[in-house]
């Protein structure tokens, strides 16, 4: 009898069997990974809004054009309205909405903006002109009312 070379049925869907429940192991891995990513490009888009209101202040001497109804402001002096837009619909996307779920409160001398968190769940990253930056220890959002910080 002649023996011929190669593999049986069997034996192939045993490799591609392990080899499926290899991969769904690595991208159920990823997935936690893929959301920290988010929240830090949210926290990155955080950075580049306090860069901006500093700007605001340092033309306007107050940071009223930051914010208008709570959310950035669009509509604020150029190139700070498109700057501001652009952030803002880059934070709907890193959590997967149409519209950023944020909060924006400026006044004057002061302002908080803080962003709802992907991998956090209930949890924002909170920017302030004091200086103050970083992720809520509470599940309230902050930044509510004018002259509102962060509280960190």
């Amino acid at each position: 009898m002649i023996k011929k070379k190669g593999f049986t049925l069997i034996e192939l869907l045993v490799v591609i069997s392990i080899i499926g429940i290899l991969a769904s192991i690595v991208l159920v891995g990823l997935g936690g990974a893929r959301k920290k990513a988010k929240d830090a490009r949210i926290t990155a888009d955080l950075s580049q809004v306090r860069a901006i209101a500093e700007m605001i202040n340092a033309d306007a001497e107050k940071y009223d054009a930051l914010c208008s109804s709570g959310a950035l402001n669009g509509s604020a002096p150029a190139p700070y309205g498109s700057q501001l837009a652009t952030v803002e619909d880059d934070i709907a996307l890193q959590q997967g909405t149409t519209t950023a779920i944020l909060s924006c409160q400026a006044s004057g001398d002061n302002y908080c903006v803080a962003a709802r968190l992907v991998a956090d769940t209930g949890k924002y990253y909170c920017i302030d002109s004091t200086g103050q930056a970083g992720v809520t220890t509470t599940a309230t959002k902050p930044c509510t009312s004018p002259g509102s910080t962060c509280g960190l």
